[in-house]
């Protein structure tokens, strides 16, 4: 066991890949217990979807991974290090390795793409405008936005919107993407779209994602590690698979109060992910 500076010391048995751990984080408000004994492990490169329904206690979590607040209890290990100790220039140091693609893309309407992009360039680095706009175009023809540098946020689909939110968050090349409700108000086909989105964020940038969701066939779909919230706590964890074939009545009762069948949506993943690659060995 190794001890980690002021902070507490890591659990015993991590695995080497361990990016970010919750370690019996609990969070109170006065006599409310917003968290319980939250325990997750998070490996580097997975996207861990968090689920629960209205007060579950997500955003409380999600504004505690990322160190703008601060658990009344437990400990948050980020590559090792417990950051629940940590001053507030620290924590500047620690918040750069998240980026964050909030919930309805919080794009400002009095910036056009180039600069909203451009914003955490100009807020956290000393490179010239010549620079920033030559890796602010880079980021946005990686992610199919060639030509909309100049357009207002209201000029974008939303799902245009979710990539120039996506590309603004990457910009200063952090470890971990947390996206808050990243398909909230968007039609089906846009939802789908976002979460492939996130997919290939993963493989092509190599990061860490967290997904804040109530979206749960788009959670079931694109999740290596799924959470579920209910009062506070960690009601159930596991794969997509074993929450869909798992016998907790809670997450049954969750998926079927989303109107989704949940091992038909895990089966036809399993069958599509057999299909590329099955196609890419045939390129091969």
């Amino acid at each position: 066991m190794s001890q980690n500076g002021a902070g507490r010391s890591l659990p015993p048995g991590l695995p080497p890949d361990a990016h970010v751990v919750c370690d019996k984080v609990t969070k109170h408000f006065d006599d409310f217990v917003a968290l319980r004994d939250i325990d997750m492990l998070i490996r580097r490169g997975e996207i861990a979807v968090i689920i629960g329904g209205s007060g579950a206690g997500k955003t409380t979590l999600l504004k505690i991974l990322i160190g703008l607040d601060k658990p009344t209890s437990g400990a948050i290990y980020v590559n090792g290090e417990d950051i629940v100790p940590l001053g507030e220039r620290q924590m500047n140091k620690v918040r750069q390795k998240f980026g964050m693609v909030f919930q309805y893309s919080a794009l400002l309407d009095s910036m056009n793409v180039l600069d909203n992009v451009a914003f955490p360039l100009r807020e956290h680095t000393k490179l010239r405008d010549k620079e920033i706009r030559k890796r602010v175009l880079e980021k946005l023809a990686i992610l199919g936005l060639e030509g909309v540098e100049g357009r207002s946020p209201s000029q974008l689909s939303g799902g245009m919107r979710k990539r120039v939110a996506l590309a603004r968050a990457l910009m200063l090349e952090p470890e971990i993407i947390m996206y808050d409700e990243p398909t909230s108000g968007l039609d089906p086909l846009t939802a789908r779209m976002v979460d492939e989105l996130i997919v290939e964020t993963r493989e092509r940038f190599g990061v860490t994602s967290v997904v804040i969701s109530h979206d749960m066939a788009g959670a079931l779909r694109i999740a290596d590690q799924m959470y579920l919230l209910n009062k506070g706590s960690v009601a159930a964890h596991g794969t997509p698979a074993e929450l869909a074939h798992g016998k907790c009545e809670l997450v049954q009762e969750f998926f079927e109060s989303s109107g989704i069948n949940a091992r038909t949506v895990v089966q036809e993943d399993l069958e599509a992910e057999k299909t590329q690659v099955r196609i890419r060995g045939e390129k091969a």
